[in-house]
């Protein structure tokens, strides 16, 4: 088999005397001196991908702190001119902590509870996202008690169904979230917020789903919510994100910039005349990392499988088990080798189904003590992740000009009772 794909490595991706180095970093010294597993970003490539949605959508392009989210992310976006979209009090909580302005953050959500909607009001939100009629009752409440009336868009659902996993669709009709349009929900919605004096109502907001490859689909929501919002003349209109990235050998994906020019041709086409903007995630942080394991155990069930046991798995990288995606493996030391062997690449959890990659090409000579790693696991890794089985979370590191910095450490034993009482 052909050696792995190198483009799905992060851009700062070199071969140096047989080993692979990222931002100029060794992976095999990382290992050696932070552990496994281990998560390592390509920094410049998180900033280059952050100035690039800037480029296309100007500094209203919100990052979609869900994909990956620590307090060095949330600076290294708002550093490179996005604002930042938070999703819980959680997430908000940490862009705050970060220094991230108030006003550079839009908070989503489908069930905002009250003391999140506080918290945005009595910080300053940029923007809220409202996603049903019982978040604008308690927006009403919070007004009487505070007097603020927040800058609002409201979410709209356009019917359009993304080619994408069910989990992650969220632009058809039968969604949790926002206001249906076929049912009448969101015009209903825009009257009541621009009638309001609890709301101060400044545009629609669309999300059809994530890991989406097809430009149209992003083409026909945004003609959707802008036939629905013509008649009101709002200044801002967000298309959301949902831009799917490649993970493995066959596939490929639109750029930032392709997509963004897309979006906003057939927004003109649309005679859309507010400020467009949108949310990308996954393309910004997907691609900058790369996940590292050792290989413990290789167990041969001959005419059957070959099982190769990593010390991570599904704690750190839930999406194969949570939504069948795929991935590639590599060998740091071999990158550049024949992948002339075929494995499946499992976790140390107690599930069958915790597996990384079902048919990976590796090199024949994989062997114990290995280090292995799976690329693209940039976004929608660290940030799902758990401590299943009491696994302790990996460490961060953000790798550039031969520099790894650590941005989260990893969690040690003591933290898993930390909050026992």
């Amino acid at each position: 088999m052909q050696p792995f794909p190198f483009r799905l490595l992060p851009d700062s991706a070199e071969v140096v005397a047989g080993r692979l180095q990222i931002g100029g970093c060794d992976l095999l010294d990382l290992a050696a001196e932070l552990g496994t597993p281990l998560f390592v970003y390509d920094e410049e490539q998180l900033r280059a991908r952050c100035r690039e949605a800037v480029a296309v959508f100007g500094d209203g392009v919100a990052y979609a702190t869900k994909a990956f989210l620590c307090a060095a992310m949330a600076r290294l976006a708002h550093e490179e001119g996005m604002c930042l979209d938070v999703a819980t009090g959680g997430e908000m909580h940490v862009a705050l902590h970060a220094g991230v302005p108030a006003d550079r953050l839009v908070l989503h959500g489908n069930n905002k509870s009250m003391a999140e909607l506080r918290m945005a009001v009595e910080s300053g939100v940029g923007r809220i996202v409202v996603d049903s009629f019982d978040e604008l009752d308690r927006l009403d409440v919070l007004a009487a008690e505070t007097g603020r009336a927040p800058k609002v868009l409201l979410r709209l659902t356009p019917g359009v169904k993304a080619e994408t996993h069910d989990y992650i669709a969220t632009g058809h009709d039968d969604s949790k979230f926002g206001f249906t349009v076929s049912t009448g929900a969101a015009a209903a919605a825009i009257q009541r917020a621009r009638t309001s004096d609890a709301v101060d109502l400044v545009g629609v907001h669309a999300h059809i789903g994530s890991q989406v490859f097809v430009v149209s689909s992003f083409a026909k929501a945004a003609a959707v919510i802008a036939e629905v919002a013509a008649p009101y003349d709002l200044p801002e209109m967000s298309v959301g994100g949902g831009l799917g990235v490649p993970y493995v050998a066959d596939e490929r994906a639109p750029s930032i910039t392709e997509w963004g020019t897309a979006v906003l041709d057939a927004c003109a086409a649309a005679g859309v005349t507010a400020t467009v903007s949108a949310e990308p995630g996954r393309s910004i942080a997907a691609a900058a990392a790369v996940t590292l394991y050792e290989v413990g155990t290789i167990k041969r069930l001959p005419g059957i499988r070959t099982y190769v046991s990593v010390d991570g798995g599904m704690s750190d990288n839930p999406r194969p088990v949570l939504y069948g995606s795929g991935y590639e493996a590599f060998l740091p030391r071999a990158v550049e080798a024949d992948r002339d062997d075929t494995v499946t690449i499992v976790g140390k959890h107690c599930e069958s189904g915790d597996v990384l990659v079902r048919d990976a090409a590796v090199p024949s000579d994989l062997a114990v003590g290995d280090i292995l790693g799976t690329a693209v696991t940039g976004a929608y890794g660290h940030s799902m992740g758990s401590n299943y089985n009491k696994v302790p979370r990996p460490p961060v590191v953000f790798a550039a000009h031969g520099d790894a910095r650590l941005v989260v450490r990893r969690e040690t034993f003591d933290d898993l009772t930390r909050l026992d009482v």
